[in-house]
């Protein structure tokens, strides 16, 4: 499979009717009509994908925008929401995940508390991690044959230099600012 046709599924799937669940089952759906080789190559590519959104870096610009609250796990889910933003959205944010800041999705986080985000808003997709996985078995019938095709490394560290959450506003000036508390609005004093 190609970078291309990688690609051109994944915004075929983000282009689907629905919650990011039933995206992802469409592509499950899809995987399921190609050759077998073909599935592995999908799930090595979105490995590799989503192992460029793997950095400290990243996992600081995630970390402003869940607000402080970005588990292992939300990381990983948030590195696979990255790929809804598009290839060249993909590629511009990971180059500087400060650019988070100029998209859209972002910038209406941003604008309200996190308890008013609705399940669909919170910047993750867990369900595309297991489209390939569950297309595989369909087509094989081997409940973990994709696992043992693919060898990947399991939870690596993330690449660069670590970052302390002191280190967040200079790292990340743009997006720091976006998710910063408002000011509380002195009314009624007198």
């Amino acid at each position: 499979m190609t970078d291309d046709a990688f690609w051109h599924l994944i915004g075929r799937a983000v282009e689907q009717p629905g919650d990011r669940d039933e995206r992802a089952d469409w592509l499950t759906e899809e995987l399921t009509r190609l050759p077998v080789a073909q599935i592995v190559d999908f799930a090595r590519k979105l490995s590799a994908v989503r192992l460029r959104a793997d950095t400290w870096a990243m996992w600081a610009a995630a970390n402003v925008v869940y607000r402080g609250s970005c588990s292992d796990d939300s990381f990983w889910y948030f590195q696979l929401w990255l790929l809804t933003l598009g290839r060249a959205e993909f590629d511009r944010v990971v180059a500087d995940p400060d650019t988070l800041a100029d998209v859209p999705a972002v910038r209406s986080l941003a604008a309200r508390p996190m308890r008013e985000w609705a399940d669909q808003d919170w910047p993750e997709w867990e369900s595309l991690d297991y489209a390939a996985h569950e297309a595989h078995q369909e087509v094989t019938g081997q409940e973990c044959g994709l696992e043992q095709l693919l060898d990947l490394p399991q939870c690596p560290e993330p690449a660069g230099p670590p970052l302390d959450p002191a280190e967040h506003p200079a790292a990340l000036p743009r997006l720091t600012a976006l998710f910063a508390p408002a000011p509380m609005e002195l009314t009624g004093l007198p």
